[in-house]
């Protein structure tokens, strides 16, 4: 007899209203399709609180649920100095249930929009800061900001590493995160047809460095625009990443379940 696949989704926002209604039927599919870890970034000190309860809430009940604490490049109209001091407050008391900082990054479009690059960098700095004090990955947020993210990568040199999170880069970019010690978050981005360089670049790439995700209620897949994603799609963008690769299904998702483990050493 086969051992059933095993999935692990590496970036839900499961705390999102869109999920309020239906929350426990959503896990309980989530068991019933051996979804069995769901990882949990936060955007902002909106939702740090609501994240830690809700994990607490559904403590393996049915499945496993991660969180991470950190301060999402779109949501810095709400931050100030005083929650960078709430941000660490929290790491410092929740170390023993967090997996990584995160969500934090760089977005290069936000930026131009807000004219607010510098604060960008700043406050990824000091998540950066946060993670290496604390030894922790971090979950990356990207979007036309790779000439920005990969020097400050290499200057804080993270022993933990961490995720891209959502990467739909090319082969040269992803060889650049590979090498500071990150792993590859890859969604529904390879569903769509126009992603041939992010899907050329996963052909090419080692196994061991990729993780999946659903980014859910975002980054919906192909043929889904204009719904809220579900941690639910992990299995077809599991099938998406089997139709890109060589390796056998059963191989896949045991690499797949090992990368993230070796990432967020936390897990269990």
């Amino acid at each position: 007899m086969k051992t059933p696949l095993r999935y692990s989704d590496s970036h839900c926002h499961l705390d999102f209203d869109a999920f309020a209604q239906n929350r426990p039927s959503i896990l309980a599919q989530c068991q019933q399709a051996n979804i069995h870890r769901l990882i949990i970034p936060t955007i902002g000190p909106s939702n740090w609180q609501s994240v830690i309860e809700l994990v607490k809430t559904y403590h393996k009940k049915p499945i496993s649920l991660h969180p991470c604490l950190g301060i999402h490049p779109w949501f810095l109209d709400d931050t100030s100095v005083d929650s960078l001091c709430q941000l660490e407050q929290l790491v410092k008391q929740h170390i023993g249930e967090l997996v990584a900082i995160g969500e934090a990054g760089i977005d290069g479009v936000v930026a131009k929009e807000k004219n607010n690059l510098s604060q960008q960098i700043q406050v990824f700095e000091q998540q950066l800061n946060l993670a290496k004090t604390y030894h922790l990955p971090i979950i990356v947020h990207h979007r036309r900001s790779h000439q920005q993210l990969v020097p400050l990568l290499r200057q804080y040199k993270l022993l933990q590493g961490g995720i891209i999170h959502a990467f739909s880069g090319s082969y040269q970019q992803a060889c650049q995160y590979l090498d500071l010690g990150f792993k590859l978050g890859i969604g529904g981005t390879i569903s769509y047809p126009r992603a041939q360089k992010t899907i050329n670049a996963i052909k090419r790439l080692p196994l061991d460095c990729f993780v999946i995700e659903t980014d859910a209620p975002a980054m919906p897949l192909h043929g889904f625009q204009g719904q809220n994603n579900s941690p639910l799609q992990l299995v077809n963008v599991f099938q998406h990443l089997a139709n890109i690769r060589q390796e056998s299904p059963q191989a896949l998702a045991d690499a797949l379940e090992q990368n993230l483990q070796s990432v967020l050493k936390k897990l269990v």
